[in-house]
């Protein structure tokens, strides 16, 4: 009734299944083990944290780079301000420098009448007497006149001046060319411009008049026996300022006693407004 099932097999270690197994030294994996999940759940975690604290740290870093990008348009906008006032002021600066020179060219350009007139009497020879000295209107659509050759940089253009007309009588023809000759070498007036324009002998000769006093009696005189002068030679001569700066004829002007126009004119070149 009972039946013995005996497996004389088992008993031997090297027909038993995982006898082999332990005797080479395997050891089986469990099958129910949480390894794998626990990793994918800490890469679920951690792949969006990482993530997350990238973003934060490109939104501070862009925040901060905003905030330098604001102080850099602040400090520009500053600079440009800054730069403008600099140019207001160069403007300005400039502005006055014209004025200025535009000014000292009434002292530089223009000759002195009292030194011009010092000038005639000096060169005046014997025999010759002026009557009148007068400036000529500027004729129409005349050019500008242009610097002179070797002037210094910003010396200014000189102004129109019309020709002088010299009106006087002489003993002799010699006595009108050698006024003529001298006034060529003045320091204020310009040889080439410097020509005789007429001089003719008189048509009647000049008469001696009578000096009556106060309170005297008329002399009886014959008119006919007053005597008569020689006639002399009525002469005209027309000449023009030359270009010369007022400031390299300093010596010429101080000779011919324009002291107040030296002085004025050194006081400017102390300050630099005028080149010396």
């Amino acid at each position: 009734m009972y039946s013995l099932d005996i497996n004389f097999l088992n008993d031997r270690p090297e027909y038993k299944p995982d006898g082999g197994a332990r005797a080479r030294g395997a050891r089986a994996v469990p099958t129910d083990s949480r390894q794998p999940l626990i990793l994918g759940l800490l890469a679920a975690i951690l792949l969006p944290a990482l993530a997350g604290g990238l973003l934060l740290f490109l939104q501070l870093r862009n925040a901060d780079l905003e905030q330098r990008q604001a102080a850099l348009d602040s400090q520009l906008g500053d600079i440009q301000a800054k730069q403008k006032q600099i140019e207001s002021l160069r403007t300005e600066t400039k502005q006055v420098k014209d004025e200025t020179v535009a000014l000292a060219s009434v002292f530089t350009t223009l000759k002195p009448w009292s030194a011009v007139m010092q000038d005639f009497r000096d060169r005046i020879p014997p025999g010759v007497q002026i009557l009148r000295v007068k400036q000529l209107p500027l004729p129409q659509n005349q050019p500008q006149p242009s610097p002179s050759p070797g002037a210094a940089p910003g010396t200014p253009t000189p102004p129109l001046v019309g020709k002088v007309e010299i009106s006087g009588i002489a003993n002799s023809f010699n006595d009108v060319n050698d006024f003529m000759l001298v006034l060529q070498k003045s320091a204020f007036l310009d040889p080439k411009e410097t020509q005789l324009v007429a001089s003719e002998l008189q048509q009647t000769a000049p008469t001696l008049s009578t000096l009556q006093l106060k309170n005297t009696p008329a002399l009886a005189i014959d008119i006919n026996n007053i005597p008569k002068l020689p006639r002399q030679i009525e002469f005209t001569i027309q000449t023009a300022f030359n270009d010369i700066p007022a400031s390299n004829l300093l010596q010429e002007l101080e000779r011919k006693t324009a002291v107040g126009l030296v002085t004025r004119i050194e006081e400017l070149q102390r300050k630099g407004v005028i080149q010396k």
